[in-house]
């Protein structure tokens, strides 16, 4: 029988924390909500993911270059952007519950349940589809145009309510649908208030000296405000890409579903200046290259979906994200938008200073268009790590716990496993250790048998395991064994440095973009 979605969400974070991925930040003082600390193996995993990305991003465009932006800027950079006036969400409370909620969630989960109907008067119609008469396709049609346009009117209702500020509106559509609150069950909701999600702070030796700054709630202004830096030191024609990681804070109410929802995250985002006109050319051309780039990892392009914005946020021409089938159904991973020159033109009439590029084949200045793609490397950690957990039934009844991460994300690329801890094996299995470890993260284990060490290993999500026996004291052979076939195979310990390169290497992903 399989696992219902929120008791396997569970086990993934229990998971997390049971195997040194993720731990609740202070969690000796009760932790702090929203805010996650990465532990030994989380903290490799989220490196080689972004490595990865810097690697497909930079390494592998001679357009694109990276930076690395300060958190704190000058406070009028917010303005300029929008979102010291614009960046809220719309809330909403229960009050029998006290549970506060984004309302505009409410509606797109209402939304989706209706969806959910149309998908199963489908799968009634196919399942009866040799004894469909006409009658039951008029019936079926009906019931499935009834939905889909219940969908258009709330969809409509919503983007206008949001358009013109109407929050009275965005809350009688919430009455309207019927919506209850998933604790309480009743409808008993208040006004719905829009809240600032930006972290303020004072910079100065005395706080009511100082001025007010915020903590960045993105990174791309730090890449729009070096524009013209980098474009002049680096001699770059457009079209070409500015890249950029680093960490962003929300001020989330909301704040749940384990990390992928924190105050303090980290954003990969890459921010591609092109000539206006061609913007959606570029636009339709990075949507293909991103989720080409996540298909890569192997985690099943069936859990991977586009999803266009209704409401386009105020800089946007045209915006979709990626969705990934979280545990908790599909939820936004990467967002790629058409930000026009909004960015750049703000900047310029809020700095005084002119943010355009001189065209040599037009021969004329103008302030570029910007395609961005923005991914959340947390939620792409949380993507990996879900689809990669797994309990397995072997042969005999017997059962194991294994992380099928992708090999050249994996935190550790091999366990070297001396078969017993004497006649000289841990010795060697030590110096094949230190030999591998000059080019990949390997780790040593001589405790317990030498089957629970695979399943300690297959848990934390080793690919490979490296076992040595006394055997390996005469034939210089060691036994290499697969963590998601557990296959084994005799190999020479010289060839191992070259079977681990083209194993775990992230070179084998880069390959396929």
């Amino acid at each position: 029988m399989s696992q219902k979605p929120e008791d396997f969400f569970k086990n993934v974070i229990s998971h997390c924390k049971e195997y040194g991925y993720i731990f609740p930040s202070s969690e000796i003082y009760d932790g702090l909500s929203a805010v996650y600390d990465y532990g030994q193996y989380g903290a490799e995993l989220k490196k080689n993911i972004r490595e990865y990305w810097w690697r497909a991003m930079v390494q592998m465009h001679e357009n694109i270059v990276g930076i690395d932006a300060a958190i704190f800027m000058h406070p009028t950079t917010w303005k300029a952007s929008g979102h010291v006036d614009a960046f809220n969400d719309p809330l909403i409370d229960n009050k029998d519950s006290k549970k506060r909620y984004r309302a505009d969630v409410l509606i797109e989960e209402h939304v989706v349940k209706i969806e959910d109907k149309i998908n199963k008067e489908v799968e009634k119609a196919a399942k009866r589809f040799e004894n469909f008469d006409e009658a039951m396709f008029r019936s079926t049609n009906a019931r499935v145009k009834e939905y889909q346009d219940k969908i258009d009117s709330i969809n409509n209702r919503f983007k206008n309510a949001m358009d013109k500020g109407d929050l009275a509106e965005v809350k009688q559509i919430i009455v309207d649908c019927e919506i209850v609150c998933p604790i309480s069950g009743s409808r008993n909701w208040t006004d719905v208030r829009q809240f600032n999600l930006m972290f303020s702070t004072s910079m100065g030796s005395v706080a009511e000296e100082g001025n007010t700054i915020y903590l960045r709630p993105e990174t791309a202004q730090g890449i729009f405000v070096n524009f013209l830096n980098v474009q002049k030191t680096g001699r770059m024609k457009i079209p070409f890409g500015i890249a950029q990681t680093g960490k962003a804070f929300r001020n989330e109410i909301v704040a749940r579903q384990f990390i992928f929802r924190m105050r303090e995250f980290e954003q990969m985002e890459m921010q591609f200046f092109v000539r206006p006109g061609t913007e959606m050319e570029w636009y339709e051309y990075w949507k293909k290259a991103r989720l080409k780039w996540h298909q890569s990892l192997g985690l099943g392009n069936e859990k991977y979906k586009y999803h266009d914005h209704l409401k386009l946020a105020h800089y946007a021409n045209a915006a979709c994200d990626i969705e990934f089938a979280f545990p908790f159904g599909f939820k936004e991973l990467e967002g790629i938008h058409s930000r026009t020159d909004f960015d750049l033109k703000q900047h310029e009439q809020f700095s005084g200073k002119k943010l355009q590029y001189f065209d040599p084949e037009l021969n004329q200045n103008y302030v570029p268009y910007v395609v961005e793609t923005s991914v959340g490397l947390d939620r792409l950690f949380l993507a990996i790590l879900s689809a990669g957990l797994k309990e397995e039934e072997l042969e005999g009844g017997d059962k194991r716990t294994v992380l099928n991460l992708p090999p050249a994300l994996a935190p550790i690329k091999a366990a070297i496993l001396p078969l017993v801890k004497k006649d000289g094996l841990p010795e060697l299995a030590e110096k094949i250790m230190k030999e591998l470890m000059f080019d990949h993260i390997v780790t040593y284990d001589e405790k317990d048998t030498v089957g629970r060490r695979y399943r300690r290993q297959d848990a934390i999500g080793t690919p490979y395991c490296i076992t040595v026996d006394h055997d390996s004291l005469n034939d210089n052979s060691v036994t290499i064994r697969e963590r998601d076939t557990m296959k084994q195979e005799r190999v020479k310990i010289s060839e191992l440095a070259r079977i681990l390169d083209e194993k775990v290497s992230l070179k084998s992903l880069l390959k396929q973009l």
